[in-house]
């Protein structure tokens, strides 16, 4: 067996842990030694509402089996809220996962701006608000991981989901972001994608497949990420039902219009090569982008010929 990784002297907060796969989190964080926060704001999975049982119910569960935790019930909205509650009950932050989210289905013609405020506000907003208040203790301690939470929805869209696909892709750049404003500083900023039964997912999966997406199959992977032997960062992961993949951008090697004046109708003569992946690159980071971009072109940033 593999040695057991551990979280003693770690202190963890969990958005949306009442429930479905923030609970697994802090339930596997726990049981690891780390201290938890546990906040959830109690409301149904369309943000309505309000109660303390569910967070209530993890601390209790976590303490129950020896563990060290503390329940939260403000909304990610009051992110500095919840921060403060592991300052003043551990004496700092060591980790963040970023779980907590809601869904206001809904196709995008009859989409409410009540609909996408809401969504924006809990996913996008939360999860700034909860890191960024978080961020600069991390750093000038020197050590701090970071896990948010998309979803395939922001990744590939998905129908009735316009709402929804906007904060999880938006959460995926500021991840992305944070990972290079933190590495110096040790804090490393890492995205999940899960495909895991909820109270969100039981409404559209049926039972069999809801046992097949156990969160209790995704949690181990936002747990390494938040391990200090873990030097990920900056990465996009799909996990669910036991499946574990890593994601990059793929470009083609499209087509350069060097010197030349070009339109829509050259555009079109050009576009089966503009969308071949065959020879596809990978740019890694968005100076790699830049200079395959720019390679061989009369400008500051090329090189010219």
């Amino acid at each position: 067996m593999t040695n057991e990784l551990r979280y003693d002297g770690r202190v963890a907060i969990v958005t949306g842990a009442g429930n479905g796969l923030g609970r697994v989190h802090a339930l596997l964080l726990g049981a690891r030694g780390a201290k938890v926060v546990v906040n959830d704001l109690g409301g149904d999975v369309h943000g309505g509402g309000k109660s303390s049982a569910a967070a209530d119910q993890v601390v209790a569960e976590i303490i129950a089996a020896g563990g060290e935790a503390v329940a939260n019930y403000d909304s990610v909205e009051d992110g500095d809220k919840i921060v403060q509650t592991a300052l003043d009950h551990f004496g700092g932050i060591d980790i963040v996962i970023n779980n907590a989210g809601i869904l206001r289905d809904s196709s995008f013609a009859k989409m409410t701006e009540d609909d996408w405020d809401l969504i924006y506000r809990v996913h996008v907003l939360g999860a700034f608000r909860v890191t960024h208040t978080a961020w600069p203790h991390m750093r000038n301690k020197g050590y701090g991981r970071i896990v948010m939470t998309t979803s395939a929805a922001g990744i590939y869209g998905n129908f009735g989901q316009a709402n929804y696909s906007m904060a999880k892709m938006g959460l995926i750049g500021m991840a992305n972001t944070l990972a290079v404003e933190g590495a110096s500083k040790n804090v490393l900023v890492n995205t999940i994608a899960p495909l895991a039964g909820s109270r969100i997912s039981e409404t559209v999966m049926p039972p069999q497949m809801l046992e097949a997406l156990k969160p209790e199959y995704v949690a181990p992977l936002a747990a390494y990420l938040c391990h200090e032997s873990s030097k990920e960062n900056g990465s996009l992961f799909e996990v669910g039902a036991g499946f574990h993949a890593k994601l990059r951008w793929e470009r083609t090697q499209g087509h350069h219009f060097q010197g030349k004046a070009f339109g829509p109708e050259e555009i079109a003569e050009k576009w089966a090569e503009i969308g071949d992946f065959n020879d596809a690159t990978y740019p890694k980071t968005i100076g790699e982008s830049l200079m395959s971009i720019l390679q061989g072109v009369n400008s500051p940033f090329g090189q010219g010929n």
